[in-house]
Formats: structure tokens, sequence, C-alpha cells
């Protein structure tokens, strides 16, 4: 296993459990910082082993983080506003 891909399973795994902290902003703050660490990180394992690793982790990511990406589509008009998918 590559290095990229050892620091993206760890990426996940403290993604997991910040998530099991309970949060007073509904962890905001915590997925901005994942989101600051996963981009360079997603960048890095699509570099170091390939565009279909990068899709897969890129995926994985975007189950952990599923909220910022709902309300980015929305943002962007591709979801309507009463969606909760």
């Amino acid at each position: 296993m590559t290095l990229s891909l050892t620091l993206a399973a760890v990426w996940a795994l403290a993604a997991n459990l910040l998530a099991m902290i309970p949060s007073r902003d509904n962890h905001w703050r915590r997925a901005y910082v994942l989101i600051a660490l996963g981009i360079p990180l997603l960048g890095y394992v699509t570099y170091e082993n390939g565009p279909w690793w990068g899709l897969a982790v890129l995926l994985a990511g975007m189950s952990v983080l599923r909220w910022p990406v709902v309300y980015f589509l929305r943002w962007i008009g591709v979801l309507p506003r009463g969606s909760r998918e």
C-alpha cells in the first residue's frame, strides 16, 4: 500500500472518529478542516496511484462528507431546495 493510500485511510478513520464526538455546530468546522486536508490528499492519491484510485477516494470522501456535497449541489442549482438527496 502506498503512502498516499495510507494517508487516505487515516483521513477516513479520523473523519469517522470526529463524527462520533458531539458538536454544537453540527460538525461544520470539522468538515471544513477535513475538506482542506482532503483536497490535496486526493490530488496526491491521484498522482501516485492513478485516476481510478483517485476516483475511488473521491467517492469515499463524498460519502463521508455528504452534506457539504448536497449543499454545494444546491448552490450550483443541480438539486432543488427541498430535496433531501
